[in-house]
């Protein structure tokens, strides 16, 4: 809302809007964009159209007169390949700019090609750097074209970083005191806000049940731990290469289900689920949303509660905040990118360690 309506001043107060492009998440771009300027009385001057569908229905929708035109990061390459010369958006908001973090990407380079021809672009994200600084340069450079950490990755990476030469690749380590000064370099385009400072919620209540494994399965679990191998019976051996594979078959037995090589879960208890039942039970009939880390999660839940809902199009958004599904279940991957969930209910469960 709060860049939508800065393109209400930019286009009634600077006349600078002429056509504005939204690149965000598939969910994002088809729910939350289109929602967000049908609610607020002061975004009625904005037109807007949504690019998506087949090739045909993207090309009907761009000829449609709007001031903005709405699609989903994955039709960034198709859309500078279709317009070519005669891109016309002289405004682009990229929600989510981190997804353009990889300069070896299709959607950063293809954008690239027509930063050039883009009179403004803001860009949205939580997460500037989930992987360091090194993540920063191809994101400012569609903001600023390289003006503050240079044209190229190798002129920024030479300037700020020392590299390390391993087997098989390079690591890159910023130098001291180099983190200081690219944000010195960045501040004049970079706002940072943070929502203590501006929002007053009150603190969520967390309550922790913990559901206990028995002897046998403890043992399992202590096994895979120390040895990366179980025995689970004389068809099922289930064994880990890496300690990062290990903790990953840990947190599925600790939620009831492990998959074997061939990606068969395997269940172990229900401990999780009876667990999950009762604090259902508690809430009263007041709706429920369920973080679940894998896909067994979900058919082992459904098969305890057969009227659950898994968060995956418009319409689930729409019913869950109209207050029409009692138990909802999503991967927090998928519902932490600008999804307004908040008006269908107060309760969350993780299902999983997160």
């Amino acid at each position: 809302m709060a860049t939508l309506t800065a393109l209400v001043e930019l286009k009634n107060d600077y006349l600078e809007l002429e056509k504005c492009l939204v690149v965000a998440p598939k969910r994002v771009a088809e729910d939350t964009w289109p929602n967000e300027l049908r609610k607020w009385d002061h975004l009625r001057d904005l037109s807007f159209v949504e690019v998506r569908g087949t090739p045909a229905q993207r090309k009907e929708a761009l000829e449609k007169q709007a001031d903005i035109y709405i699609i989903t990061r994955d039709l960034v390459a198709w859309l500078v390949n279709y317009l070519g010369l005669d891109w016309s958006f002289n405004i682009v908001v990229l929600d989510e700019l981190s997804s353009f973090k990889s300069h070896q990407s299709q959607r950063f380079k293809k954008l690239r090609t027509v930063r050039p021809r883009i009179d403004r672009i803001i860009g949205l994200t939580g997460t500037p750097a989930p992987n360091g600084y090194m993540d920063l340069w191809s994101q400012l450079f569609l903001l600023d074209q390289g003006k503050r950490l240079g044209r190229t990755i190798t002129e920024f990476r030479r300037k700020y970083f020392h590299a390390f030469l391993r087997p098989t690749y390079t690591d890159y380590q910023i130098r001291e005191g180099a983190q200081k000064e690219i944000d010195e370099k960045i501040r004049d385009i970079c706002l940072s806000m943070k929502a203590r400072d501006y929002l007053s919620m009150e603190e969520p209540v967390y309550i922790i049940r913990e559901a206990e494994m028995d002897k046998k399965e403890w043992k399992l679990y202590k096994q895979m731990e120390k040895e990366a191998l179980i025995e689970l019976d004389d068809e099922n051996v289930v064994f880990a290469l890496s300690a990062a594979a290990v903790s990953n078959k840990l947190l599925q037995l600790a939620n009831g289900a492990i998959y074997d090589e061939n990606k068969k879960a395997i269940e172990v208890h229900d401990k999780k689920l009876e667990m999950l039942e009762e604090l259902i039970d508690e809430a009263q009939g007041e709706p429920v949303l369920v973080f679940y880390s894998y896909r067994s999660d979900v058919e082992r839940i459904r098969s305890r509660i057969p009227d659950i809902r898994v968060l995956d199009t418009e319409k689930d958004i729409a019913d869950w905040n109209a207050g029409k599904i009692p138990v909802m279940v999503a991967h927090p991957a998928s519902a932490g990118h600008g999804l307004n969930l908040q008006q269908g209910g107060s309760i969350i469960i993780w299902f999983g360690l997160p």
